[in-house]
């Protein structure tokens, strides 16, 4: 394989790197809350502002980069800083597969141990799973560790963007995200303006929370959760449009933890908020990140680890959590101390994990991949 020339990292926004991880701790609570019955707030919309970070990081990392980069030697930047986690991630599913076996997650053991295995494999190109090959029971598009599929959705705004949207001229940029925003208030507002909203969304209106499927109401959920994030973070990118803000870390960690904490609302009142969230504040968070500094070397130290240890955590929590899924389901008379300390066990144990594939896998195998597929000094971060 060919190797590209080496480009060096941009300087790094350490902001943007601790508001990842404050979100993927949000995640992870409102997972291990959800998995004994409590529904934290609108924990899921820390995919939606992941979505936002995403087309920023994206724009500042590479816009200006193309002359010496090939949409061959972008992908497999973007495969070297994401798939290996997926591997891992899906790797654990299966690991602890058999062991959430549960009234929860009524397909596990269903399936012969070939076909499990032989799904493994197929999960791991990210390829998305159809309904009829379900093995768990909640049709996600990877069986093994649901949360992967908000990557299938990256990877596709990863090839939008090398294909499509670093051509586009900044105002056509806008137009798309105009566009994509009536989307948002499509979805959230319970509009059906396009005809795209499935009639068995009406027990779970005016949200955004879905898209983990390939059911085609769950396609269209999907796309309009990446479609304005990702193009308002390029948006914020190309314009430069920051806010420099006083202790700019603090309020905006304060702001996305508020955000995704808040309880939901009844009707359409809950669709308004996940609208404003997604539309206003979420940009409104990034363009301070982006334009505030921290100071003291301390803090731009825990903000970068932070930021690297956000992604293991996010890709790996789910398959612990379903541990503790199986286990509420399995012991409904449990007493509530148990499920406090299973919770808790489970809360830390998936940070654990997370920072042991961080520090023992991710990190290693991405430095390697470097060396093979780039001109890259033996260094990673």
């Amino acid at each position: 394989m060919t190797k590209e020339l080496f480009l060096p990292s941009k300087p790094r926004y350490d902001i943007l790197d601790g508001l990842r991880d404050v979100a993927a701790l949000v995640i992870l609570l409102y997972h291990v809350l959800e998995g004994c019955g409590v529904v934290l707030g609108h924990g899921y919309l820390g995919v939606d502002f992941f979505y936002v970070l995403s087309g920023f990081v994206i724009g500042y990392a590479y816009d200006d980069r193309w002359g010496r980069m090939s949409a061959g030697g972008f992908f497999k930047r973007r495969i070297i800083r994401l798939h290996p986690m997926v591997i891992m991630g899906t790797a654990i599913g299966l690991a602890l597969y058999y062991f959430q076996t549960s009234d929860a997650l009524p397909l596990i053991g269903q399936r012969p141990w070939w076909v499990v295995l032989l799904l493994f494999f197929y999960c791991c190109l990210m390829l998305p799973m159809p309904n009829a090959w379900d093995i768990r029971g909640w049709q996600d598009t990877n069986s093994f560790n649901g949360n992967i599929w908000s990557l299938y959705w990256e990877y596709l705004a990863n090839i939008c963007y090398a294909f499509f949207l670093r051509f586009v001229p900044t105002i056509v940029l806008a137009a798309l995200t105009v566009v994509a925003a009536v989307a948002t208030l499509d979805l959230t507002l319970n509009l059906n303006l396009f005809g795209l909203i499935s009639e068995n969304r009406v027990g779970a209106p005016y949200t955004v929370n879905g898209g983990w499927s390939l059911a085609p109401s769950e396609l269209y959920v999907g796309a309009v959760r990446l479609g304005y994030p990702f193009l308002v973070g390029m948006m914020l990118s190309r314009t430069k449009r920051l806010v420099r803000m006083k202790g700019g870390f603090v309020w905006t960690a304060l702001l996305v933890a508020a955000l995704l904490l808040m309880p939901a609302f009844e009707g359409i009142a809950n669709g308004v908020y996940e609208a404003f969230a997604i539309l206003v504040v979420m940009p409104l968070i990034v363009s301070i990140g982006a334009g505030s500094q921290l100071t003291g070397r301390k803090y731009n130290a825990a903000c970068k680890f932070l930021g690297d240890l956000s992604y293991p955590l996010y890709i790996t929590h789910l398959p612990v959590v379903s541990l503790q899924i199986a286990y509420v389901s399995n012991h409904p008379e449990a007493p509530l101390s148990n499920l406090i300390m299973v919770s808790v066990l489970t809360f830390f144990l998936s940070v654990a994990v997370a920072y042991a594939c961080l520090k023992l896998y991710d990190v290693p195998v991405r430095r390697w991949l470097q060396q093979k597929w780039t001109q890259r000094p033996a260094t990673c971060s």
